[in-house]
């Protein structure tokens, strides 16, 4: 994430870019699908960052862009190597730190000693993805605002892809129609 991206002020992260693995290494690209977009930050996140910033400051990276001899692109990014020469790579986030964390958190099981972890696409850092979806449809944000915020292109996309994570329509359906009665003669009850 580059630090240019984030809306501290008005509430929103700008996605313009990533860090993308190629075959010949890594470059900036645009997001996925090629869609810039903006997406909420929540207060909470946002003090997250801001003091993950104050303890990290952001590093400059130079990366080409798009192909490994694309026109050089630096970017402040908040995340970097621990030794901080270079980007993190998705695929060393997920091994070194994600992978391990989901072992200490008994969610998957530990690799066999000298072996790697699985490599299943569901416990990689593209779960954040899923689980993020999640959070959104259980709290009742609709699935064109969904749709955007992860880029897709289309609604119905997302909804195929996720409609097993809504929560059960007929349970809403029941506290609906209460809330309105509940509203209009508060001294009834059930």
């Amino acid at each position: 994430m580059a630090a240019d991206e984030i809306g501290f002020d008005c509430g929103w992260l700008h996605i313009a870019n990533q860090v993308k693995v190629t075959k010949q290494g890594l470059v900036f690209a645009l997001p996925k699908r090629n869609k810039i977009r903006d997406v909420p930050l929540p207060d909470r996140v946002a003090h997250v960052l801001k003091q993950h910033m104050e303890a990290f400051p952001p590093v400059e990276i130079t990366l080409p862009w798009l192909r490994v001899d694309g026109p050089p692109v630096t970017k402040r990014l908040l995340f970097t190597r621990l030794d901080g020469a270079g980007a993190v790579r998705r695929t060393d986030f997920n091994d070194r730190a994600w992978k391990p964390a989901l072992v200490a958190a008994r969610v998957i099981p530990a690799p066999m000693p000298g072996e790697r972890h699985q490599a299943a696409r569901e416990h990689g850092m593209h779960a954040l993805r899923h689980f993020y979806a999640s959070v959104l449809l259980d709290a009742g944000e609709n699935v064109k605002a969904l749709s955007t915020y992860l880029g897709h292109s289309d609604p119905g996309f997302t909804l195929r892809v996720y409609t097993h994570l809504m929560p059960s329509s007929d349970e809403r359906a029941r506290k609906a129609v209460d809330g309105l009665y509940q509203a209009a003669a508060p001294s009834l009850t059930a």
